[in-house]
């Protein structure tokens, strides 16, 4: 498996800087994983959007899902889409309310949004608790504690496994979903404190801590917010798991 960063900015989009996307890849097939704020703009850098085999969105937040109004557009309007070679419809797995919720950021108004939604360019398939196949992917979501329905995500592939928690506060499930991983691409969005907010989002410490009992093999954070200063994240995570590492925009890892 290859993970690719599109962007990893916390909660809103930084100067420069996409909020959550990554692609994973392996035997050919081209996995999205979030598509969060500028990350199309950053996709095109890299491939062409029809290159998108399936399209998986942990939770329905704007800063992990604002593009997919954008990538309705693009497959609906493209003047020349390879429709003779890709599926019309891009298989998109999600929580369950994904179809409405995304038709109503792509169209706000009742009147311009009456008798049309996305299903003519996106097959929805509702994400829940438990395994299912994405390709040469075995996916299992594990629900996770943030104020959204939402999930955190363990991907394996040929021997390797990839665990991502999507956006969470620390909760039991994220033990299972760690367990002893290749790559734990783990969410930091602040530094401790005692008046963090419960059920939101984890620290750098609470990371570190993670990848630590999980016994992990790398610890790649993501989600820091731009006002948080990433060098103190990374510290704290260090001083729980040696292996941390900031994840970087345009970054690639093999798994």
């Amino acid at each position: 498996m290859r993970l690719t960063i599109l962007g990893c900015s916390g909660s809103v989009p930084g100067p420069d800087a996409a909020a959550s996307g990554y692609l994973l890849e392996a035997d050919g097939f081209l996995l999205g994983i979030e598509l969060g704020n500028g990350t199309l703009a950053r996709l095109q850098t890299l491939r062409s959007p029809f290159d998108l085999d399936a399209l998986l969105l942990t939770h329905l937040h704007a800063d992990h899902c604002a593009d997919v109004s954008a990538l309705a557009v693009y497959r609906r309007y493209h003047p020349a889409p390879p429709y003779e070679v890709r599926p019309r419809r891009l298989p998109v797995l999600a929580p369950a309310e994904a179809p409405q919720r995304l038709a109503n950021a792509y169209a706000a108004h009742e009147s311009e949004r009456r008798g049309t939604d996305l299903s003519d360019v996106f097959d929805f398939r509702a994400l829940d608790a438990g395994a299912t196949r994405i390709g040469p992917f075995t996916v299992t979501a594990h629900p996770v504690d943030h104020p959204t329905a939402a999930f955190g995500v363990r991907v394996e592939h040929g021997g390797s496994v990839l665990a991502y928690t999507g956006d969470t506060g620390p909760c039991p499930q994220l033990d299972d979903l760690a367990a002893g991983a290749d790559v734990l691409l783990c969410e930091a969005s602040w530094t401790d404190a005692p008046d963090r907010p419960a059920g939101v989002h984890l620290s750098g410490r609470q990371a570190g801590e993670l990848a630590a009992r999980a016994g992990v093999g790398r610890l790649l954070l993501t989600h820091i917010a731009p006002w948080t200063d990433r060098g103190e994240v990374l510290a704290e995570a260090t001083a729980a798991f040696a292996g941390a590492a900031l994840v970087e925009q345009g970054a690639g890892y093999e798994l």
